[in-house]
């Protein structure tokens, strides 16, 4: 990176609520914020929106008549955009979006499509409201801002990328101020057949059922959440800022199937090296790791950890055994918990995890994400 870029806010809607106060307090709790709930007939186990959210998405289809047909991650988004735009004023209506998903408008494209095999027939709003653009655009229209806007979908790591791609727009000169994240709402009958086809989802209700840096466990225990998660950017070092990002790194490996990852994570450590370039290993002082709960995908990460940083090992922690993984939402979510223990100079351990370093301070924390397709992301923050 030429330059540091200002983190001047973040929101989120998570299992954990939507108030920074809220969820430092539930990150606090050593409870998980995972229930079972009953989707499409059958009982699975999720991370889902806390009911004074879920009517808040309700409230604005009721409210607007434009928003009556979009799918709940274009929803999900525009509540989390209100409120980051609430947190701080956006002062320039030139900002950018760049919001991402990595399924995209799920629950309408599952309804649209069971209309059209029993009917041969879908709606006229089918085309329009199933298009991943629509949580950018929706976003800016809901904001009212008319920079550049676009989505994409990277499958995990897309909210991750969403921050790379706004980094590249503001250190071009081509903007001021960029809102990135993702948006997700993937907790559908067929998203979480998905899960459970590549044998990766928990089936057992524990005391703590994603079991995410748990090296002993014996089987996956990834499950999904619901939720969405937004930073607003700005180049440069900004009085204001909450965080500073201080480097990015991306990086890919050659695959040996659509969804593996090697034994050492070798995508992981090519971004965590590229993200560190201008710290030395014992500069950091703390991981935010990906770790979804399954076996393979632990360990590789652990693995990649090891061989980057030897003998000095960070502290090591994870939030998807408290709030699920919420593909695209998850590095957003991540992110928020790295700034909060660099504002609060706190550690948030897993409470059942092998890893319970606790620094004595943090200057600078590193986040990880990881997807499908063999691609990795890590952003580097440091205190303001």
């Amino acid at each position: 990176m030429k330059n540091p870029v200002s983190i001047k806010s973040i929101a989120t809607i998570s299992p954990l609520g939507s108030s920074d106060t809220e969820i430092w307090e539930k990150y606090h709790s050593e409870k998980h914020f995972i229930s079972e709930v009953e989707v499409e007939g059958d009982k699975s186990l999720v991370g889902s929106l806390p009911e004074k959210l879920k009517k808040e998405a309700l409230k604005l289809r009721d409210d607007n008549s434009k928003y009556r047909n979009l799918d709940d991650s274009v929803l999900f988004g525009i509540i989390a955009g209100r409120k980051l735009a609430s947190k701080l004023k956006l002062e320039d209506n030139s900002t950018g979006i760049n919001l991402g998903s990595s399924r995209g408008a799920t629950g309408l494209f599952e309804k649209y499509h069971s209309e059209y095999i029993k009917t041969g027939k879908t709606s006229t709003y089918s085309s329009p409201t199933t298009t991943l653009g629509n949580i950018s655009s929706w976003v800016a229209q809901d904001l009212q801002v008319n920079g550049p806007e676009f989505s994409h979908s990277v499958t995990c790591s897309t909210g991750m990328h969403s921050i790379l791609n706004a980094v590249a727009w503001l250190q071009s000169g081509m903007a001021n101020s960029f809102i990135a994240g993702g948006s997700e709402a993937p907790l559908t009958g067929f998203t979480l057949a998905q899960m459970r086809a590549m044998k990766i989802y928990a089936n057992e209700k524990l005391d703590f059922p994603c079991r995410s840096l748990d090296m002993k466990k014996d089987r996956n225990t990834m499950l999904l959440g619901e939720g969405a998660g937004l930073v607003l950017l700005e180049e440069g070092i900004q009085e204001n800022a909450r965080v500073l990002i201080e480097g990015i790194g991306y990086a890919n490996e050659k695959l040996k199937h659509g969804a593996s990852l090697s034994k050492n994570g070798k995508c992981l450590q090519k971004s965590m090296k590229m993200a560190m370039s201008s710290a030395r290993v014992e500069e950091v002082d703390a991981v935010v790791m990906h770790a979804p709960g399954t076996i393979g995908g632990d360990q590789a990460e652990v693995n990649a950890i090891k061989k980057v940083f030897g003998n000095n090992l960070p502290a090591m922690t994870s939030n998807k055994w408290k709030v699920g993984h919420s593909f695209a939402a998850s590095g957003i979510w991540s992110l928020q918990m790295a700034m909060m223990m660099l504002e609060h100079q706190q550690f948030l351990p897993v409470p059942f995890s092998e890893f319970q370093k606790i620094p004595e301070k943090f200057n600078r924390i590193l986040v990880n994400s990881v997807g499908f397709g063999g691609n990795a992301v890590s952003i580097l923050v440091r205190r303001n």
